[in-house]
């Protein structure tokens, strides 16, 4: 007789708590502990308890559809957000309720901040960056803001995303700067520099152990003051965004960026009813974006079969939406950006709105 095929093991003790959670040993003392059944395949999940603290789980608990009652909805959900469709034809097309969306949507989003933010760690990063702000609103046409995104030119892999919020300019007739004098007095003016410090914090988290870099960039006057005061050499590029923006532009990775992304989300769209609603919705659906841009779309459309994470060197093949979303990951094994924690944390407010959960 052969031996006995090993089961699942698993890879350390969920308890944040414990000794084993983020270092566990070649023996790490655990035992299995029983099944329980459920209506969904598989059927039969395996139990353990950790000997060390005592914590009880089981496999699905290192499943990215733990607590789920319907786990066919997340990668389903996946799709459709890159897809250009908003949340209410989400939920039609799958038979659920928009707030069921919204919440797959905030997972999902965190899930992508902790994928991307290890990922992050393994950039090279050799050649030259390309900034730019995509700039759409929250709540109303009053509330704009900026998504300050860095996209690497070689690659086109994009490394990191802030946001900073505006305050409304260009052509509007008395009433409505009297609408937004009222709302300011309401709910306060955003920061003048506001941009300047998302900027900052973008360049500050891709430059992190770099001694120097060379960054693209159009002749926003914020920018070379977010430079100022980051521990690496700036080699800084102006381009007029003025200029043709065609492939020729030194900027195209970033303009093709922008134009991706009001392309895939239905929230960035020109008069659409699906327009972002919180800024902190908006930043988890761009990260969703990014990681599905970096690892599972097609660099080009009609090119080689390889993504931007193969041009980087992070992946031997375009990975699929399944293989995303295999395991779970654990905030408390992953240091996350300090704008990303706020992401995560879902502790970036709407001013309008009196309830921010």
């Amino acid at each position: 007789m052969g031996k006995k095929k090993p089961g699942w093991v698993p890879p350390h003790c969920p308890n944040p708590n414990c000794l084993y959670f983020k270092n566990p040993e070649h023996r790490w003392p655990y035992k299995r502990k029983g099944f329980y059944y459920r209506r969904r395949r598989p059927y039969c999940i395996q139990r353990f308890t950790c000997l060390a603290c005592g914590r009880q789980f089981s496999r699905q608990t290192f499943s990215t559809t733990y607590w789920q009652k319907r786990p066919r909805l997340i990668p389903a959900i996946f799709s459709l957000v890159v897809g250009c469709m908003g949340n209410r034809q989400i939920a039609r097309a799958l038979g659920c309720s928009p707030s069921t969306v919204a919440h797959h949507i905030a997972r999902l989003g965190r899930h992508c901040m902790l994928f991307q933010a290890q990922e992050l760690d393994r950039v090279a990063l050799t050649g030259d960056v390309a900034i730019d702000g995509f700039e759409s609103f929250e709540f109303s046409q009053y509330f704009p803001f900026h998504h300050n995104v860095a996209v690497n030119v070689d690659t086109g892999y994009i490394l990191y995303h802030t946001d900073s919020p505006l305050r409304r300019k260009g052509r509007m007739t008395p009433y409505q700067k009297q609408k937004r004098a009222e709302l300011e007095a309401r709910y306060g003016r955003p920061n003048p520099r506001a941009v300047e410090v998302g900027v900052k914090e973008l360049l500050e988290t891709i430059s992190e152990g770099r001694a120097s870099m060379t960054v693209r960039s159009d002749d926003h006057r914020a920018y070379p003051r977010a430079m100022c005061g980051i521990n690496c050499q700036f080699t800084h590029r102006i381009t007029s965004s003025k200029e043709r923006r065609d492939q020729r532009n030194p900027l195209w990775e970033v303009n093709l960026l922008d134009l991706m992304i009001r392309h895939s989300t239905a929230a960035h769209k020109r008069e659409t009813v699906a327009w972002t609603k919180r800024r902190q919705a908006s930043a988890e659906k761009l990260s969703i974006f990014q990681v599905w841009r970096n690892y599972v779309k097609r660099r080009w459309e009609n090119g080689p079969d390889v993504s931007s994470a193969m041009l980087e060197g992070l992946a031997p093949r375009r990975v699929s939406i399944g293989e995303l979303l295999r395991d779970r990951l654990f905030p408390g094994r992953i240091t996350l950006p300090p704008r990303w924690r706020l992401y995560y944390d879902r502790r970036v407010k709407t001013a309008a709105l009196a309830v921010n959960r």
